[in-house]
C-alpha cells in the first residue's frame, strides 16, 4: 500500500499530533480549556521502574512521562465499536476518541455518490473498452500497455475515517507532581496513570468493555478528591466541524455533531457517577454552539465517566433496495439503551470485572512463551530505542506479540473490521482515508487471529456480505460486463466503493480486481479452521461462491502465447507498474479460491453441481502463475520482464508462499504441465522453491526507494520462515521492529518523521509472522491432501525454550507445543468434536515424527523427535 500520487511529504498531517510542540494551534482554544490542555503536559517527577500494579509478568507497556505525539506516544483502548487513544495526563487528561463508522463523504455527504463506478449507460462502452485493452496487450511486442485509463471513476466522496473529538479530564489541583507513572495492561486492556500531588495518590483507569460497548474513565484518590470536570471538545481536531455539547440530564453529557459539512451524524453520551460528593452538568456561559461541563464536588473519593458513542451509519442499508443510502436510524435511542445498562446501574468494581473477565475469554485463551525475561526497571521507550537488528530481544518480541493481538482484538470485536490504523484515528483527513487497502493491508490485519484463537473475524465476513457484495454485483456488470458474483478493487470504504479508484494514471493502485479472491480465502480458512457448517452454509459459502462466479466468467484464453491456458487480462501485479496477462499473484490467488470451491461445496448444501463442474474444468486448464524466469527468479509475469535490482514492498507473485500455499504445496501433477518455448515442462517442488527464494532475496529487505515501511518486513519475515530460514526470519523481524516502531510500539510508517503516521498493518502482521516461524499448517489443494503441521520450522536460536497453548490449525484442532533447546519436547492435538477425517503428517527437522487421520474428539500426545 503506497499512495499512488503524494510523496510521504505531500500527505496530509492527519493521523498526527503534537500539542506541546504547537503554541499557535492551542492558541485557537477556547479560553476554558487552554489551562487544562497545557497543564496535561507539565513536567512531572516519574519512577525509576516499573510501577505497583504493573502485570508481574512484564505483559504491558510502560513510561515514566506523559506522551506528547499521538502517534508516537499515547496509548490505545478499545472495544472494537469504540477507541480511544490516552496521553497519560496527570491532572488533566485528554483522552482522543473515536466511533468506529465515524467517517466523512459517501452519500452523507453527496447523495449522488455511487462507489466510485460508471453509470448504467456506459457498460456497453466499457465492454468496448476493455476488449481494445486485451487485444492491445496480447498483440504487443512485450506483453504490456500503458493505461486503462477508461475504466477508472473518479473517487467522488469517497471520505475518511476521523476522530471524534476529546474527553478532557480535570482536577483542580496545583503543587508538584511526583512519582508519576503510565502504563497499558495487557492482561487486562487497561490503561492507568498514578501520581502523587498535594499530600495525594491518584489514579486514573481507563479502559474499553466489549460487553457494554461503552469505555471507562475512573479518577481516585487515597483522601478526597479535589473538584473533578469532565468535558468533551472537538477543537483539537483539524478539521472536525465543530459539535453542539449540551447537558442531557444532570450527570450527563450529550455531544451532536456532523462528520462534515454536510456528513453523517454522530453522538456520544458521558455519564458521571462518583463515590460520594455531588455530579452537576452545568452549560458553558456564552458558548456558541452550546457546550457544557460535568463537574463532581464534595467529598469524592472516586468520579469516572462512562460514554458511548454511535452514528447513523448502517450496513444494513447498503444495498439497492436501500438506494446504497447506508443511513440508519438516529443513534440516539440505541444509546440512551446502552447508557441504560449496567455503564449506569453497576458499581465502577463489577463494570471492570465484567471487562476483565471478557478480556480473558478473548484473548487468554492462548498464550506464548518463547523464554523471555521481564525487564521490568527498564521502560518501554527505552526498550524500543535500544533494540538492534539481530541482537533482538526476546521480551520486546514477546511484548509486541502480545501488543499486536491486543490491538487486533481492541479493534476488530465491533459491527466493523480493523482498518489501516485499527480503529484509532485523529483528525477529518486520516492517512490514505483509515480505509482498507485489500492489496495486504486489511489481509496482513488478520493473519494471526485464526491460528492464535481470536473470535474476531465475523465482522470482517459480515462488511464483505453486506458492503462489498451489494455494488460489487453492480461493478461486476457495468465494468466488465459479467452478469454473474460480484468484484471489488483495491481500496475500499464503508460506503462500498467498488470501482476502480482513479488518480492519473492509477492501474497500479487501482486495477486489483482479484482483492475480494484473496479476502475470500479468509472466509474458507475460517471454515477450514472450524468446520462450523452452519456459518458456511449461511455466509461463508455464498460469499465464495459469488466472487468464484465472477472469476469464472473474467478468465479468458490466453491469445499471446496460445498455449492453451486462461489467464486475467488486463492485470497489475498489485501497485507494479505493468499492465500485462497472467499476472501470477491473481493466477494463483483464482487457483487456490477454486480450490476453496472444490473442498467446501458439500458442506455447503449447494445443489449447483454445474457451477462446481465449471470451476473445476477452468482450474485444469487455467495458467496457475508458477513460471520459472530467465534468471532463476519465480516470474512475477507471464511475460518474464522482471528485474534482479527490482526491490517492490509487495511480494505479490510469492503470494503462494505466504499466506497462500500455491508455491509452498507446488504440486507437478496439478500445477505442472507449462508451454515454455513451444514445449512442454513440468517443474519439480524444489526448482519451485530455488525460484521463490531467488526472488525473495532480490526482493530486498523491505527498504526499497518505493517505502521502507514495517508491514513489508514482517511480510518477508513470515516469508523467510516459511522457507525455513530462521536466519533470515529473525534478521527480518529485529529490523523491523528496530526500523518501524514508535515508544508506544505503535507501526510508524515514516518513523524518522517529527510526528510520523501510525499505519497497523506492521502491529498485526508481527504476531502472525512470528506463529509462521515456529508453527506451520499451511492449506492444501484438496481435502484428501495430508494437512502437514511443521514443528518450529524457523525457530531462531534466540527462542530456544517456550511454549504454545491452544493454538488453531487446519482441521477443527488444537495444538500445544512445548521446547527446549530448540527442540519439541512435548506436541499435543485435539480435535473439535466436529472434526471431519483428513490425513495429517507432523514433521520437524524435516522428518515426520507422526501421522495420524483426524476423528470427532481425537486427542493425541507426541514426545518421541
Amino acid at each position: 500500500m503506497w499512495p499512488g500520487s503524494l510523496s510521504p511529504e505531500e500527505i496530509p498531517a492527519s493521523g498526527m499530533h503534537y500539542i506541546s510542540a504547537a503554541p499557535d494551534y492551542l492558541w485557537s482554544l477556547t479560553m476554558w480549556m487552554k489551562p487544562i490542555l497545557l497543564a496535561a503536559f507539565a513536567s512531572v517527577a516519574s519512577v525509576a521502574a516499573a510501577p505497583p500494579g504493573f502485570p508481574a509478568s512484564g505483559n504491558g507497556l510502560w513510561y515514566p512521562a506523559p506522551g506528547a505525539i499521538w502517534s508516537r506516544d499515547y496509548l490505545p483502548v478499545g472495544n472494537g465499536y469504540l477507541a480511544a487513544m490516552t496521553s497519560g495526563g496527570a491532572a488533566q487528561e485528554a483522552t482522543q476518541l473515536n466511533i468506529e463508522s465515524l467517517w466523512s463523504g459517501g452519500p452523507f455527504q453527496d447523495p449522488t455518490y455511487n462507489g466510485g463506478n460508471k453509470q448504467p449507460g456506459e457498460q456497453a462502452a466499457m465492454a468496448i473498452a476493455m476488449q481494445q485493452y486485451r487485444d492491445a496487450i496480447f498483440a504487443s511486442p512485450t506483453g504490456d500497455i500503458d493505461n486503462i485509463d477508461t475504466l477508472d471513476t473518479d473517487a467522488g466522496a469517497y471520505g475518511s475515517y476521523i476522530g471524534a473529538g476529546y474527553l478532557v479530564s480535570s482536577l483542580n489541583i496545583t503543587g508538584k507532581t511526583t512519582n508519576y507513572a503510565r502504563w497499558l495492561d495487557l492482561d487486562q486492556a487497561i490503561a492507568r496513570v498514578t501520581w502523587s500531588q498535594a499530600g495525594s495518590a491518584f489514579t486514573r483507569e481507563t479502559f474499553c468493555s466489549h460487553p457494554t460497548q461503552a469505555c471507562t474513565q475512573h479518577i481516585s484518590a487515597t483522601g478526597v478528591l479535589p473538584p473533578v470536570s469532565f468535558a468533551f471538545s472537538s477543537v483539537l481536531e483539524n478539521g472536525l466541524p465543530t459539535p453542539n455539547i449540551t447537558c442531557l440530564d444532570s450527570r450527563t453529557l450529550r455531544l451532536r455533531g456532523f462528520a462534515g459539512t454536510p456528513g453523517m451524524v454522530y453522538e456520544m453520551l458521558g455519564r458521571v457517577r462518583s463515590t460520594g460528593g455531588k455530579v452537576a452538568c452545568t452549560p458553558v456561559a456564552g458558548s456558541s454552539p452550546p457546550n457544557a461541563t460535568v463537574a463532581v464536588t464534595g467529598r469524592a473519593s472516586a468520579a469516572w465517566i462512562s460514554w458511548v458513542g454511535g452514528t447513523e451509519f448502517s450496513q444494513d442499508a447498503g444495498d439497492a433496495v436501500h438506494g446504497f443510502s447506508f443511513r440508519g436510524p438516529d443513534p440516539h435511542a440505541t444509546l440512551l439503551a446502552l447508557l441504560a445498562g449496567p455503564v449506569s446501574t453497576a458499581s465502577y468494581t463489577a463494570l471492570r470485572a465484567q471487562h476483565f473477565a471478557d478480556v480473558a475469554a478473548a484473548l487468554h485463551t492462548f498464550t506464548l512463551d518463547i523464554g523471555q525475561t521481564s525487564q521490568l526497571s527498564t521502560s518501554t521507550d527505552e526498550l524500543i530505542e535500544a533494540y538492534q537488528v539481530d541482537t533482538g530481544n526476546p521480551y520486546l518480541e514477546w511484548l509486541m506479540f502480545n501488543y499486536g493481538r491486543y490491538l487486533l482484538a481492541s479493534s476488530a470485536r465491533g459491527a466493523l473490521p480493523a482498518n489501516l490504523q485499527g480503529k484509532w484515528a485523529l483528525d477529518l483527513a486520516t492517512p490514505w482515508s483509515g480505509d482498507y487497502h485489500s492489496n495486504i493491508n486489511i489481509q496482513m490485519n488478520y493473519w494471526s487471529a485464526e491460528m492464535s484463537n481470536l473470535d474476531v473475524t465475523l465482522p470482517l465476513f459480515t462488511y464483505f456480505e453486506k458492503n462489498w457484495a451489494p455494488r460489487g454485483a453492480y461493478t461486476a456488470q457495468v465494468l466488465y460486463n459479467i452478469s454473474r458474483g460480484w468484484v471489488t478493487h483495491n481500496e475500499m470504504n464503508i460506503f462500498g466503493h467498488t470501482g476502480m479508484k482513479a488518480s492519473d494514471n492509477s492501474a497500479e493502485w487501482a486495477n486489483y480486481p482479484e482483492s475480494a479472491v484473496w479476502m475470500m480465502l479468509h472466509v474458507w480458512d475460517h471454515f477450514d479452521y472450524t468446520n462450523d457448517v452452519a456459518w458456511w452454509k449461511a455466509q461463508g459459502w455464498p460469499l465464495i461462491k459469488g466472487v468464484a462466479s465472477f472469476h469464472l466468467d473474467k478468465l479468458i484464453p490466453d491469445r499471446r502465447f496460445n498455449d492453451g491456458t486462461l489467464v486475467v487480462s488486463p492485470c497489475n501485479s498489485p501497485e507494479q507498474v505493468p499492465i500485462t496477462l497472467g499476472c501470477a499473484h491473481a493466477q494463483q490467488l483464482i487457483w487456490q479460491l477454486f480450490n476453496a470451491v472444490e473442498k467446501g461445496f458439500a458442506a455447503s448444501g449447494d445443489t449447483d453441481t454445474a457451477f462446481l463442474e465449471e470451476v473445476r474444468a477452468k482450474r485444469d486448464v487455467m495458467d496457475k502463475g508458477v513460471r520459472i524466469g530467465s534468471w532463476g527468479q519465480l516470474q512475477e509475469w507471464k511475460v518474464d520482464q522482471d528485474s534482479p535490482s527490482d526491490t517492490h514492498r509487495h511480494l505479490s507473485h510469492l503470494i503462494g508462499l505466504y499466506p497462500g500455499y500455491a508455491l509452498t504445496g507446488y504440486e507437478p501433477v496439478t500445477q505442472g504441465g507449462l508451454l515454455v518455448n513451444g514445449s512442454r515442462t513440468t517443474y519439480t517442488k524444489s526448482q519451485v522453491i530455488d525460484a521463490t527464494t531467488t526472488s525473495l532475496i532480490h526482493r530486498g529487505n523491505g527498504t526499497g526507494p518505493d517505502a521502507d515501511s514495517g508491514w513489508e518486513k514482517m511480510w518477508r519475515a513470515a516469508s523467510w520462515a516459511q522457507l525455513k530460514n530462521s536466519t533470515e526470519f529473525y534478521h527480518e523481524l529485529t529490523f523491523g521492529i528496530s526500523e518501524n516502531f514508535g515508544a508506544n510500539l505503535f507501526s510508524l510508517y515514516n518513523p524518522s518523521q517529527a510526528v510520523p503516521i501510525f499505519q497497523i498493518d506492521a502491529n498485526l502482521g508481527l504476531p502472525g509472522a512470528i506463529l509462521n516461524a515456529l508453527l506451520q499448517a499451511p492449506d492444501v489443494p484438496s481435502m484428501t491432501t495430508p494437512l502437514v503441521i511443521t514443528l518450529l520450522p524457523a525457530l531462531p536460536d534466540k527462542w530456544p525454550s517456550g511454549t504454545i497453548k491452544a493454538a488453531r490449525v487446519r482441521g477443527g484442532m488444537t495444538v500445544n507445543l512445548q521446547w527446549k533447546n530448540g527442540k519439541p519436547t512435548s506436541a499435543s492435538f485435539h480435535a473439535d468434536a466436529n472434526a471431519v477425517p483428513r490425513p495429517v503428517q507432523v514433521v520437524f527437522g524435516n522428518k515426520m515424527v507422526a501421522s495420524f487421520t483426524t476423528s470427532a474428539g481425537l486427542r493425541m500426545t507426541i514426545t518421541s523427535f
